[in-house]
């Protein structure tokens, strides 16, 4: 399901990150980033030419990555959100991007993302 497509991931804990990075790219995978902040985000966005899908972290440092959000969104990208918070953090506006709880299971969070 992963095979070739290209996933930014986004989310600044670095083992997080480092985990998913390597799940995702033995999956198959060609993993965007990661990236942990919405500045590093706009940059990878503006100048990657193919997302296929894309895993955010909420909270980035302090920033939460809505913008970013967006920024995918107007590309037609599809999003799932990993975090720890619960998902009534999440604004109404993104009630249909689904939301993988921390610890992830990446088996969830893909289908998730690709249903």
């Amino acid at each position: 399901m992963l095979a070739g497509r290209h996933i930014l991931l986004v989310e600044d804990d670095f083992f997080v990150a480092h985990d998913l990075a390597t799940s995702l790219q033995t999956a198959g995978a060609v993993v965007v980033g990661p990236v942990a902040s919405v500045t590093a985000g706009q940059v990878v966005i503006r100048q990657t030419s193919r997302l296929d899908g894309a895993i955010m972290d909420i909270n980035l440092s302090g920033e939460l990555s809505y913008e970013l959000v967006d920024m995918l969104l107007e590309r037609d990208v599809p999003v799932t959100f990993a975090t720890g918070y619960d998902g009534q953090i999440v604004p109404r506006r993104y009630k249909n991007i689904p939301i993988c709880e921390k610890p992830l299971n990446l088996r969830s969070c893909v289908a998730a993302l690709f249903p």
